[in-house]
């Protein structure tokens, strides 16, 4: 497996050819050079490419809330009105920028970038396929958590900064509601990671397979209830119904923003459509197999042993159809996100702190405690291979 985009990229010819022109025309080894210009290349396309998935998240918010609720939705601007994320981010840039007097100024300008900063730094550690990661980190999921904390200093930060009542209650929520949920949310993914066998996110990956019964979801019984544990923190984390106490309207008027407008709003906004498809990819990589397919194109070896295709366009077919099953994944998860937050009434706030720690963090301790004997005691092998394997070789025997 590559590791890394770079690594991947390195094996073509034309990257070759380019590194050896840059070393002859300016007379040092520019291959560092190269992995750095296609690493920025890289960068700024899945920055892109994530804005727009976050922009396109409200559009499928208004969309799928509509289908719930039997209403039409965005249908103005653009093909089944597909453009209204543009339409509103231009509305948002050429609003007026208001910031308090009585507001916290550098503190209430931070806050926005800092949600922000932390989703995208999140990532670099997101593999979309075996050749489509930023960073391969050994420690990728304590990365991916540490980073993802920054969220949580943005909303607190957003609230204090205000000025405001309403929105220090938001804030004061979201920091406490953020906290505690992380605790069985980390939990669990030790529990995986103790199915796996590495902190990294390609080893996180590489344990499974490409069918069902080879992903950790059906690993074991204690996996299987650590992903639902897993789905109901995430939510929690990145403030979503029915646990978005900290932008309660019906309580606080717009929750830890309700002092932000303008572009400055648009970004707390955009910050969480991105966390939301985050989340959504770490579930699929700890639990549904990540960017596997279901047959063994990863490395194209099939096509180029059966079908004398070239190696390097087989390896490409391979990439694409990996990114295409992590995104399947993903979006799939998107889609239960959102339809949760238009069927599930919201929460009190004592209702959502005893849920975490009276039922999902020692749940998470025992299904954690549950993984280890597991291990110990069937040698490491999910159920399906007790149950089937076993089989066999009986059958084998007679």
């Amino acid at each position: 497996m590559n590791s890394t985009v770079v690594t991947y990229l390195s094996q073509s010819k034309e990257l070759t050819l380019a590194t050896e022109w840059l070393t002859k025309a300016l007379g040092f080894n520019a291959s560092s050079l190269v992995a750095f210009i296609v690493f920025a290349v890289v960068c700024l396309i899945v920055v892109g490419v994530m804005s727009t998935i976050g922009g396109l998240g409200t559009y499928a918010e208004r969309k799928i809330s509509a289908d719930l609720q039997m209403r039409v939705g965005p249908n103005r601007v653009g093909p089944y009105g597909i453009l209204q994320f543009l339409a509103d981010g231009v509305k948002m840039i050429l609003k007026e920028d208001i910031i308090p007097s009585g507001a916290d100024r550098f503190t209430f300008i931070l806050a926005p970038f800092l949600c922000l900063i932390g989703v995208f730094a999140t990532l670099a550690v997101v593999p979309f396929s075996s050749g489509f990661m930023l960073a391969d980190l050994n420690v990728g999921i304590f990365y991916l958590l540490g980073m993802a904390s920054l969220v949580g200093v943005g909303v607190f930060l957003g609230g204090y900064a205000s000025n405001s009542k309403w929105s220090m209650l938001g804030g004061m929520r979201g920091a406490s509601q953020i906290i505690s949920y992380e605790i069985p949310a980390t939990i669990t993914i030790i529990s995986i990671v103790l199915l796996a066998g590495g902190l990294s996110m390609g080893t996180l990956i590489g344990g499974q397979g490409g069918m069902p019964q080879q992903w950790y979801l059906f690993h074991n019984p204690f996996s299987f209830i650590g992903f639902f544990i897993f789905f109901i923190a995430s939510l929690a984390e990145t403030n979503r119904a029915p646990f978005d106490l900290p932008e309660a309207e019906s309580e606080l008027v717009s929750g830890y923003h309700t002092e932000y407008s303008g572009m400055r709003f648009g970004l707390f906004a955009l910050a969480e459509y991105i966390e939301v498809f985050v989340v959504c990819g770490v579930a699929t990589a700890l639990f549904l197999g990540g960017y596997k397919v279901p047959f063994d194109l990863g490395t194209g070896s099939i096509l180029v042993e059966k079908l004398g295709m070239d190696e390097m366009l087989a390896k490409n077919l391979g990439q694409i159809l990996e990114i295409g099953s992590f995104f399947t994944k993903t979006l799939g998860l998107y889609y239960v996100v959102i339809w949760v937050r238009w069927t599930l009434p919201r929460l009190r706030v004592d209702q959502l702190m005893t849920l975490c720690w009276k039922y999902l963090t020692p749940i998470a301790i025992f299904n954690l405690l549950g993984c280890a004997v597991w291990m110990y005691a069937f040698d490491g092998k999910s159920i399906y291979s007790l149950l089937f394997e076993s089989v066999a070789s009986v059958a084998g025997h007679h």
